[in-house]
Formats: C-alpha cells, sequence, structure tokens
C-alpha cells in the first residue's frame, strides 16, 4: 500500500506535460454557447427591475433615517400632561399611598348603583370629583416643574383623601336615599 514518492512526483510531471488538443477551448465555448444561449432582451428589463426596487428601498431607508435622527420639536404645553410627575415618581412609600387611595376611589365608584332616581345626586358627586382631579392635574405640573415639596406632596395626598371621603359621602347618600325610597314604598 505504501508507495515511493519520487515515483509519484514522475507520474505527475508526465501527465502535466500532456497538452488538450488544439481548438478544444473554441470547441468548448461554442458547445456552451449553444446550449445556454444569451438573452439580451430579458435581461435589460430584469436589470431595470433592479433598478427601481434598490431606488424605493434606497427612499425607504432615507425616510426611516429621517424620522429616527428628526430633532424633536417643541412640545405645546398640552403635552406636558403625558410628562407629568406623580407621588410615586418622588419615593416608593409616596407611590404606596398614592395606589391605594387611588384603588379606593375606582372601588368605590364601582360599587355606585346608577338608577334614575339618584342620577342627579351621583352627577352632583361627579361634577366635584372631576373639580378635584383637575386641581390634582394642577398639582401634578405644579409638582412636575417646580420640584417635589412638602406643600405640593401634602396637597396631592389631600386631593386624594378628599375625593375618596366624597366617595364615601355620596355612598352613604345613596344609601338613605335608598333605605328612604323602601321605606316609602312599604308604607
Amino acid at each position: 500500500m505504501a508507495q515511493d514518492i519520487r515515483k509519484l512526483l514522475e507520474q505527475e510531471t508526465q501527465l502535466s506535460k500532456l497538452k488538450m488538443p488544439d481548438g478544444h477551448e473554441a470547441r468548448f465555448l461554442d458547445k456552451l454557447d449553444q446550449a445556454l444561449p444569451v438573452e439580451t432582451k430579458k435581461r435589460s428589463i430584469f436589470n431595470f427591475i433592479n433598478i427601481a426596487a434598490s431606488v424605493v428601498v434606497l427612499i425607504g431607508l432615507s425616510f426611516g433615517a429621517y424620522k429616527v435622527f428628526e430633532t424633536p420639536v417643541e412640545q405645546p404645553k398640552t403635552e406636558v400632561a403625558t410628562q407629568l410627575k406623580s407621588l410615586g415618581d418622588i419615593s416608593p412609600d409616596l407611590k404606596k399611598v398614592e395606589d391605594y387611595y387611588l384603588a379606593n376611589i375606582n372601588l368605590e365608584l364601582s360599587k355606585v348603583k346608577l338608577t334614575p332616581e339618584n342620577k342627579e345626586l351621583f352627577d352632583g358627586y361627579v361634577l366635584k370629583l372631576e373639580e378635584l382631579n383637575d386641581e390634582y392635574t394642577k398639582l401634578s405640573v405644579e409638582l412636575t416643574e417646580n420640584g417635589p415639596n412638602e406643600l405640593t406632596v401634602s396637597a396631592l395626598i389631600d386631593n386624594l383623601k378628599l375625593r375618596l371621603n366624597l366617595l364615601y359621602r355620596l355612598k352613604e347618600q345613596l344609601q338613605d336615599l335608598n333605605e328612604s325610597d323602601l321605606d316609602q314604598q312599604t308604607s
């Protein structure tokens, strides 16, 4: 199985001295041209489509880059509300207080049963709640613009307390109204 390297090299040099017959390359190219004819019309249309697609992709990338690197325009004051600081931004403990009051406010609002008889009373309380909510927003703007201070934080917490107490009073008045309606119906 082992072969002498000298013999292999001698055979290799003998094989490399062999030449292809004259005109072999020309005959090969002719056969290749016959088997695969060149279609110039389809190729030019294909090139046009490639160029058009490249232009569309380039315009799309340019527009995307423009949108990404576009300098932000000065935001109007109405959009400050989306960037307002809340009590939770100041400390985790204040976040717990705020979440507690907001959860209780929403819970009490969900418990209120609206009927045609108590609609007027409910609407009056809703107007008061909207006023307190607007005041809370103003206090949040003040907190955002001036930074946290004791008076603003206390005012925000008091506002939440007032809203919750207002809902408790609404709930009590609705219960009283329902009880008086039941007494009138049984009499």
